[in-house]
């Protein structure tokens, strides 16, 4: 499991691009750079970790299910994913 800081962290990044989204979106329609550079870091949607929705974990995330690939792999073996299964020939 991912340090709660780290977590706690990445999920104050997640809603401070939600707050300044449009302001952020605004800006770039207009390309006033000087107004983007007086935003906060954190706002940027590029400064987000992806994350597992489970134990936090960041490192080998799959996209496609939200999982690391740890998590991913006990849920794909208890049968709990739809749609995969374990390859064998």
């Amino acid at each position: 499991m991912a340090k709660k800081s780290s977590i706690n962290r990445d999920e104050k990044r997640l809603k401070m691009f939600e707050r300044y989204s449009a302001k952020r979106r605004e800006l770039k329609e207009l390309g006033d750079l000087e107004g983007l550079y007086k935003l906060p870091r954190n706002s940027s949607p590029t400064r987000r970790k992806n994350r597992c929705s489970e134990t936090g974990r960041s490192r080998g995330y799959m996209r496609q299910f939200g999982l690391s690939r740890i998590s991913f792999r006990e849920h794909a073996s208890k049968g709990e994913i739809p749609g995969v299964t374990k390859s064998s020939w």
